[in-house]
C-alpha cells in the first residue's frame, strides 16, 4: 500500500533527523516551508508532525514550530501493540556499555531462532523513573542478518528515530507480530547492581520478541523491573456477544 502524503513527509523528516541534518534542539522547517516544498495543505504537515511527536522525535513550541528532542525516550520491553507510541510509554533512559556481539542466553537464542553458540548483537539501556532513578534494565538482542544491514546498531550512541524505524529503513522489514512473555524470578547479581537494589529481590521479567510478516525475528528484548516498580494495566471492552 502506497504511503499517504503526510507519511512521506514524516519519513523524509525522520531520515533527515537521523542523518544529523537537524541537531537536538534545532528548529525544523516551518509548516509554510513544508507546504511550499511538498505542495500540500497545512493540515497535511500537521499530520506529519503528529507522527513525529508520537515517535518522541519532536517537541512543539507555541507560535514557533517544532524542535528536535534533546532527550530521547525509550520504552521498557513489551507492550508494543499496533497503535501505541514511544511517547505513550517512553521514559528517559541511559545507554549502558558498548554494543557487542555476544552469545545470548538460551531462551533469547531460541526466540531469535539462532543455533547453539551463535552470536547476536547485545545493546543495553537503563530506563529511568520520574525521579531519575533506575526502573527497568533492558537488554536488546539483534540477530546477525539484521546487524549486517544496520551498522548504526553497533554504535554506542542512541538512535534518535528509534531502532524499529531505523531497522525498517535499512532492511525494508518491519514488525508484523510481537510476542510478550512475563515471568517473576529473583534478580541476578548483575541485574541488582544495574537497578541499585539489594539481593535477594523479586523482579518481573518481560521478554518481547518482534517478527516481520514472514515470521523472521527482528529483535528480542528482555526488561527486568523490581517488583515494587512493575505494573501492568490493560483496559479493554467487556460485554455479551451479539
Amino acid at each position: 500500500m502506497p504511503q499517504l502524503k503526510y507519511e512521506v513527509i514524516a519519513e523524509d523528516l525522520r531520515r533527515r533527523i537521523a542523518d544529523g541534518e537537524f541537531d537536538p534542539g534545532e528548529m525544523l522547517p516551518s509548516s509554510r516551508d513544508l507546504c511550499e516544498q511538498w505542495g500540500v495543505s497545512r493540515a497535511t504537515t500537521i499530520k506529519a508532525m503528529d507522527i513525529l511527536r508520537a515517535d518522541g522525535l519532536v517537541i512543539p513550541h507555541q507560535g514557533r514550530g517544532f524542535t528536535v528532542v534533546e532527550t530521547p525516550v525509550a520504552r521498557p520491553a513489551g507492550g508494543r501493540r499496533a497503535g501505541t507510541s514511544r511517547t505513550a510509554g517512553g521514559r528517559p533512559f541511559r545507554r549502558l556499555g558498548q554494543p557487542e556481539m555476544l552469545t545470548p542466553p538460551s531462551h533469547v537464542a531460541e526466540a531469535l531462532n539462532l543455533p547453539p553458540g551463535a552470536a547476536a548483537l547485545h545493546r543495553a539501556r537503563l530506563v529511568l523513573t520520574d525521579a531519575g532513578g533506575p526502573m527497568t534494565y533492558v537488554t536488546a538482542w539483534f540477530p546477525p542478518d539484521i546487524v549486517d544491514q544496520c551498522p548504526r546498531l553497533s554504535h554506542s550512541g542512541p538512535i534518535a528515530e528509534g531502532t524499529t524505524h531505523y531497522v525498517r529503513r535499512q532492511t525494508g522489514r518491519e514488525p508484523a507480530r510481537g510476542t510478550d512473555v512475563t515471568r517473576v524470578r529473583l534478580a541476578t547479581k548483575a541485574e541488582a547492581e544495574h537497578l541499585g537494589v539489594k539481593q535477594p529481590v523479586a523482579v518481573a521479567v518481560d521478554l518481547h520478541t518482534a517478527y516481520d510478516k514472514e515470521g523472521r525475528p527482528l529483535v528480542c528484548e528482555e526488561g527486568v523491573t523490581p517488583s515494587g516498580l512493575w505494573e501492568r494495566v490493560d483496559d479493554y471492552p467487556m460485554g455479551a456477544k451479539a
